[in-house]
């Protein structure tokens, strides 16, 4: 049995919605988090800083969005929503999972706090450098490891649509057909339902 840590409307939301594309056991187990105010880690979650998502596999804790992508679907596999070791879509797979963590969210917060990303020195580059990928990507096939949707999906169309009005987000339609592919899925719709426990 997974046990999701989660605050409503965060980013936790989304493994609602990628347990529900597994068809996972899992239950639900609300915290309380930091803010920008401050404030206790809440004592309940096993996440080191306080944040979520974190779950837990029956004492197995993971954190961190792109470890519990992995972590879920190599458990999973039923469903297909993450190709595994030795599928060829596998190599796509965990660089944009590593991309996701790695890159898009520093770019993103770096846009967000207007900080200037120091070139050749910064692991990630620009907004504006990152997102001609991305959409380069789309243009090619409907999800980021090709034909089929994949946990990579539920980090990067849940974050845009997130940002979908926000000027961090270039507008794009390829972007906006995309989120829409993404949260138009019936286990969106189920996460939705479920988030605030």
């Amino acid at each position: 049995m997974i046990t999701l840590y989660h605050h409503p409307n965060t980013r936790s939301t989304r493994f609602i919605f990628l347990l529900e594309e597994l068809e996972a056991p899992y239950e639900i187990r609300l915290v309380t988090r930091r803010t920008r105010e401050g404030g206790a880690p809440d004592p309940a979650n096993p996440h080191p800083h306080g944040k979520v998502p974190a779950i837990s596999d029956d004492g197995v804790v993971v954190f961190e969005s792109a470890a519990i992508a992995i972590y879920l679907t190599d458990k999973f596999p039923k469903n297909r929503i993450g190709p595994l070791p030795g599928e060829p879509e596998r190599g796509a797979y965990l660089s944009w999972i590593a991309y996701y963590a790695g890159v898009l969210e520093p770019a993103f917060l770096s846009k967000f706090m207007s900080w200037q990303v120091p070139r050749g020195t910064a692991g990630w580059v620009p907004v504006e450098e990152v997102m001609p990928v991305i959409m380069a990507r789309l243009t090619q096939a409907p999800y980021l490891t090709g034909e089929r949707f994949s946990a990579a999906d539920v980090l990067y169309g849940t974050s845009f649509a997130l940002f979908a009005n926000s000027p961090i987000l270039p507008k794009s339609p390829v972007i906006e057909e995309y989120v829409k592919r993404v949260v138009a899925r019936p286990a969106f719709a189920r996460a939705m339902a479920k988030q605030n426990g």
